[in-house]
C-alpha cells in the first residue's frame, strides 16, 4: 500500500465508495423497518407486562368480591338461625343477646354489600382497561406481523446480492491503509447518504453542490494529491483519471 500513487489510493477508495453505495441502496429499501419492528416488539413487551399487572388487580378485586360473597352468605345464615331461636328464649338477657347478634348480622350484611359494590366498581374500569389493551395488543400484533412480513420479502430479495457487496467492501477495505479508510469511515458516518468520496460535477462538489474553485478544480484533475471539498470535508476525484466516466452521484 505504501508503493501506491496517489491516483491509485483515490481508485481504491472511489471503487469503496461504490460498493458501499450499492449496500447503501439496499438499506434505504428496508427503509425505517427494522427500527419500526423492533420498536413494535418493545411496545408489545411493555403493553403485555402491564396487561398482566393489570390481570393481577382483576384477580385480587374478583377474590375480593368472594371473600366479602362468603362473608354475606355467613351472616345470613347467622341471622336466619338467630331469628328462629328468638321464639324460643326462655328470658329478656337471652333475647337482648340474640337481639344484638341479629343486628351484627345485618351489619356485616350491608357492610358487605358496600364492600362489593366499591369492588364491583373497580372491577368494572380494570376490565374495560383490560379489554381496551387486549385490542390494542391485536392491532401492534398484526401491524408488527405486516412489517415483518414486508421487511422479510426485502430481506429475501436483497440478502445474496447485499453478502456478495459486504464481502467485496471487506475486501476493498484491505487495499486501503488504516489511516485513510478511518477517514474515508468518519466522513461517510457524518451524512445520511453514506458520501465520502465524489466527483466534481458542473464546477460543483457532488456531495454538497457547493462551488468548487477553479485552482481546486485543476488540483483534483492531476491526482498529485488528496482534495477535500472546503465545504463539507468529502473526498474529490476526477475519474477520468482511473480510465471511467463519471457517474452521477
Amino acid at each position: 500500500m505504501a508503493d501506491k500513487t496517489i491516483i491509485e489510493k483515490l481508485k481504491d477508495l472511489y471503487n469503496l465508495q461504490q460498493i458501499d453505495s450499492q449496500i447503501d441502496e439496499i438499506q434505504v429499501l428496508k427503509g425505517e423497518l427494522p427500527m419500526e419492528v423492533k420498536d413494535l416488539e418493545d411496545e408489545i413487551v411493555g403493553l403485555e407486562t402491564r396487561m398482566k399487572k393489570l390481570q393481577g388487580i382483576i384477580d385480587e378485586l374478583e377474590s375480593t368480591i368472594s371473600g366479602y360473597e362468603a362473608k354475606k352468605a355467613e351472616a345470613s345464615a347467622l341471622l336466619e338461625r338467630y331469628e328462629k331461636q328468638l321464639d324460643n328464649v326462655a328470658n329478656n338477657r337471652e333475647y337482648e343477646a340474640l337481639t344484638r347478634e341479629i343486628d351484627l348480622q345485618k351489619l356485616e350484611t350491608k357492610l358487605a354489600d358496600k364492600r362489593i359494590e366499591e369492588a364491583l366498581k373497580k372491577l368494572t374500569v380494570k376490565k374495560e382497561q383490560m379489554l381496551v389493551s387486549q385490542e390494542e395488543l391485536k392491532r401492534m400484533q398484526e401491524n408488527l406481523e405486516e412489517k415483518k412480513k414486508e421487511l422479510g420479502e426485502i430481506i429475501e430479495a436483497t440478502e445474496k446480492e447485499e453478502k456478495k457487496l459486504r464481502r467485496m467492501s471487506n475486501k476493498a477495505q484491505k487495499e486501503i491503509d488504516e489511516r485513510m479508510l478511518l477517514a474515508y469511515q468518519r466522513i461517510r458516518n457524518n451524512y445520511r447518504n453514506g458520501l465520502a468520496v465524489v466527483t466534481v460535477e458542473r464546477d460543483a462538489c457532488g456531495g454538497c453542490f457547493n462551488k468548487v474553485p477553479p485552482q481546486m478544480q485543476l488540483e483534483v484533475s492531476m491526482g498529485n494529491k488528496i482534495i477535500t471539498c472546503e465545504h463539507c470535508g468529502r473526498i474529490l476525484v476526477d475519474t477520468q483519471l482511473f480510465g471511467i466516466a463519471a457517474e452521477a452521484e
